[in-house]
């Protein structure tokens, strides 16, 4: 979703405005097209995904990888003047909470189980 609302907020863009941006180069590589890459222009690898194979730490991660998220949309909501995109941010948000929420209980559920014998 976010890589739509940067192409939106940029497909019409000129060449110039790209270059006052700091979008030169991308536009010289890709023209309008998205390149996933953090601020820093670290383009995305699955290295980013962690999993250890243990599901508390796995839920731990996720969790954390939530949270970081939801603060990321929240700067970005408090860097736009525009309430389309506010609203957008603001939904992916809110998403993240619920999932944090849900991984929350997950490992609560999992702290609660993993004493008890299993037979089935």
């Amino acid at each position: 979703m976010i890589a739509t609302m940067i192409y939106k907020l940029t497909k019409d863009a000129t060449v110039e405005q790209l270059e006052a941006a700091g979008l030169g180069p991308n536009y010289a590589q890709r023209d309008h097209a998205l390149f996933y890459q953090n601020s820093a222009g670290v383009p995305w690898t699955a290295a980013y995904i962690q999993a250890k194979g243990d599901p508390l730490a796995d839920l731990y991660e996720d969790i954390a990888a939530e949270e970081k998220a939801r603060a990321t949309y929240q700067w970005l909501i408090d860097m736009t003047d525009d309430v389309d995109l506010q609203d957008s941010l603001k939904f992916l948000r809110e998403r993240e909470i619920v999932h944090a929420l849900r991984f929350k209980e997950s490992v609560q559920i999992l702290i609660d189980e993993r004493g008890k014998k299993k037979v089935y």
